[in-house]
C-alpha cells in the first residue's frame, strides 16, 4: 500500500469515527434537552471538536443531522422485523403484527445497553412539528412498516377508516412515548414497572391488541361527543 492510499485511508477513519462521535453527542443532548435547545456549537465542544463548524461541515443541516441519528438506529430495527415479519407472513392474528411492531425496538435498545437516548430523542422529535416528518417520512420508507400496516389491515377488515386512522395514531403515541419512558427511568434510577425490554415490550404489546380489538361506540361511529 502506497503512502498516499494509507494517508487517504487513515482520513476515513478519522472522519468516520468523528461522525460518529458526534451523532451520539447530538443524541444524547436532543434528547436530554430538545432539539432546537441545543446548537451545533454545544454539540461540537460536547463531542470535543476544536471547529465548531464540525457539525454543519459533516453533517449540514440539523435537519439533516437528525435524520442521520434516525437512519442510525432504524437500519437495525428494520433488519429485526424484517425477518420477524417473514416468519409470520400470513398470519390472520393481529398480536403477531403488533409484536413485529412493537419488539424490535425493544430489542435493539437492549442490545445497545444502558444508557440509550434514541428513545427520548424519538419523543422530542416526534413533538416538533418542523422534524416530525422526518421521522414519518423514515417510517412510511420502512418495507416492514408498510407490511405491518396492511396485515393489520388484513386481521381487521371490518374496521372503518377513520377508526383504523385514529388507533394508528393511537398506537404511534404509546410506543414512542411509552419506550421514552422506559429510556428515561433507566436513565435515571428510577424504577420501572417492568424488570427488562422484554417485558416492557410485551406490556406495550398486551395494551396495543386491546386498543386494537376495542368495541366502537355507537356515539364514535355518528361523530357524537
Amino acid at each position: 500500500m502506497s503512502k498516499t492510499v494509507g494517508h487517504d485511508a487513515g482520513k476515513a477513519e478519522r472522519a468516520h469515527a468523528t461522525r460518529e462521535l458526534i451523532l451520539t453527542t447530538a443524541e444524547r443532548l436532543f434528547a436530554e434537552h430538545g432539539v432546537f435547545a441545543v446548537s451545533n456549537r454545544q454539540i461540537s465542544e460536547a463531542a470535543g471538536q476544536g471547529n465548531n463548524t464540525a457539525v454543519g461541515y459533516h453533517f449540514g443541516t440539523k435537519a439533516d443531522l437528525v435524520r442521520a441519528i434516525v437512519r442510525r438506529h432504524s437500519a437495525p430495527i428494520e433488519e429485526i422485523r424484517q425477518r420477524m415479519v417473514a416468519a409470520i407472513a400470513k398470519s390472520t392474528d393481529v398480536r403477531d403484527w403488533i409484536t413485529c411492531l412493537i419488539r424490535p425496538v425493544a430489542q435493539h435498545l437492549a442490545a445497545v445497553g444502558s444508557p440509550t437516548w434514541f428513545a427520548r430523542f424519538g419523543a422530542q422529535v416526534m413533538t416538533d412539528p418542523v422534524l416530525r416528518p422526518i421521522m414519518i417520512d423514515e417510517s412510511l420508507s420502512s418495507p416492514s412498516l408498510v407490511r405491518i400496516v396492511d396485515g393489520i389491515r388484513r386481521c381487521l377488515p371490518g374496521l372503518p377508516d377513520d377508526v383504523r386512522a385514529e388507533r394508528s395514531d393511537m398506537a404511534r403515541q404509546l410506543l414512542v412515548h411509552m419506550v421514552a419512558e422506559r429510556e428515561r427511568a433507566l436513565a435515571d434510577g428510577t424504577p420501572t414497572p417492568r424488570r427488562s425490554w422484554d417485558d416492557a415490550a410485551t406490556g406495550i404489546v398486551d395494551a396495543l391488541v386491546g386498543m386494537w380489538l376495542a368495541p366502537i361506540s355507537a356515539n364514535s361511529r355518528k361523530g357524537e361527543p
